[in-house]
């Protein structure tokens, strides 16, 4: 997918797959397993091996039908590199403004990631999509909260601590979307094959998605 129908996805879904350590041989029938359950856009994180090729081989066969990004891009060449390899959005696990600059001058979506308010409206007047709030999993849905007071015009992304049970919650508080990892894919269940169980998480957090937008409605 190419830069606006990939957001136009996020902004259905409100879901970000991390896929961190899977196996080279293993991407494409993971991501088709969670695409087979309707999650359509997912990160491959740079400290996987073979990162880089994974992403190219996603492009190449399910670009298509998914929005397909790199994860723990940590500085310029990480960015350089994973925008190269085919990568349509970038997320960092910290706010630095040249990657975020180098990003924005490529036309590509970045979510940096960031804890304090000043972090997350550095992120933000830098020229982020998004800011990834992180870590959340400690901080949970009270800082999230408490953060959306007086910076409620930034969209956040909470990565940490979200399952199919909460992300309701998330969403609710006010977060854009929710970046997701073992709760959605275990690695275990990728080496056993298991690849029904991945799709019927990916169901779990899409059907939770869509409860949530139900309830916005009649609300």
């Amino acid at each position: 997918m190419e830069r606006e129908q990939g957001l136009q996805e996020l902004e259905r879904t409100r879901l970000i797959a991390i896929l961190r350590g899977v196996k080279p041989g293993q991407i494409i029938r993971t991501a088709e397993a969670m695409l087979e359950g309707g999650v359509t856009v997912l990160e491959v994180t740079l400290n996987t091996d073979g990162a880089l090729d994974m992403i190219r081989e996603l492009r190449s066969r399910l670009g298509g039908r998914m929005f397909i990004g790199a994860g723990t891009v940590l500085d310029l060449e990480d960015a350089r590199q994973a925008i190269e390899a085919g990568a349509s959005f970038l997320v960092t696990p910290n706010t630095d403004e040249a990657v975020i600059a180098y990003s924005v001058s490529q036309g590509i979506p970045i979510f940096p990631g960031a804890m304090t308010p000043t972090e997350i409206v550095r992120a933000w007047k830098a020229g982020a999509q998004a800011v990834k709030v992180f870590p959340s999993t400690g901080l949970g849905l009270t800082y999230i909260r408490e953060l959306m007071g007086p910076l409620d015009r930034v969209p956040m992304v909470a990565v940490g601590g979200v399952t199919a049970g909460n992300i309701g919650e998330y969403l609710q508080a006010g977060c854009y979307a929710a970046g997701v990892g073992s709760s959605l894919c275990k690695l275990a269940d990728i080496d056993a094959g298991r690849f029904d169980v991945i799709t019927a998480n990916a169901r779990r957090f899409a059907e939770a998605v869509s409860q949530w937008k139900e309830a916005a409605w009649t609300s």
